[in-house]
């Protein structure tokens, strides 16, 4: 697990990046997988989101995981209540004792706080999402609630690297007709076309005034570093791979 030097400063709130170590699941799933979608061990899995509960020294046993559909919907809660996991892919909260968060495999994970109306936020973001603004819509919604722009701290998490996030060109031309300024984005290398979704994301970021932001510089799909990647396991014709998962929550 790693966390954010900047969220690490405020002691009401906890957080973490996990990766792929100090779990019990096996085979393409090593070991901390906690993929409720993936065809791990069902049983290892819930022992995996147990290790993470323990980690982060939280009094209630659930962590509140969407279903993540690659789309620009959050989901508000109050209280931790029992339902089918909500469609969506970003979770904001002010409860306390409620972990809330996401899974990822190459995708961004975005943790947000805001100290002064203590609300947090974890964003799942793939391509998918980052285009539709599910960064913009989830901080536009803590400006809603009172939140000012200066007062507000982002980090995104582990997610792949753009010399290794290879696209097509039906993908550049989407992004060059939402804006022709997207091509800073891009960098083209033998033949290749390269996508920054990290760069990408800052700049939504930005764009709203926000200043205070984090990427801890870990690249998903490296096998120097120990994190689940969809794009790895498929270079390695897997049938399946695990999950990261990324959390906070107000003490």
């Amino acid at each position: 697990m790693i966390r954010s030097k900047k969220l690490s400063k405020f002691k009401n709130i906890t957080h973490g990046f996990f990766g792929s170590r100090g779990g019990v699941s096996k085979g393409i799933y090593k070991s901390l997988n906690c993929g409720i979608g993936s065809k791990d061990k069902k049983k290892d899995i819930k022992n995996n989101l147990k290790i993470v509960i323990n980690k982060i020294k939280s009094k209630n046993r659930n962590i509140f995981l969407p279903k993540q559909f690659h789309s620009n919907k959050f989901y508000y809660i109050s209280k931790m209540i029992k339902v089918k996991r909500v469609k969506c892919d970003a979770v904001i909260t002010k409860s306390k004792n409620i972990p809330i968060g996401i899974l990822t495999a190459d995708c961004a994970p975005i943790i947000l706080y805001d100290p002064k109306t203590n609300m947090i936020a974890a964003v799942h973001a793939g391509w998918k999402g980052a285009y539709k603004g599910i960064i913009t819509k989830v901080i536009k919604f803590f400006i809603k609630k009172g939140s000012k722009v200066n007062n507000m701290v982002i980090a995104i998490g582990p997610c792949i690297s753009q010399k290794n996030y290879e696209v097509k060109g039906d993908f550049l031309k989407l992004f060059l007709k939402q804006s022709r300024k997207n091509i800073i984005f891009f960098k083209f290398s033998k033949k290749k076309i390269l996508f920054s979704l990290k760069d990408y994301l800052i700049k939504q970021i930005k764009n709203l005034g926000v200043k205070k932001i984090e990427y801890l510089n870990k690249d998903t799909f490296s096998g120097n570093n120990s994190y689940f990647s969809a794009r790895r396991s498929l270079s390695k014709k897997q049938n399946d791979y695990g999950r990261n998962i990324s959390l906070i929550m107000i003490n």
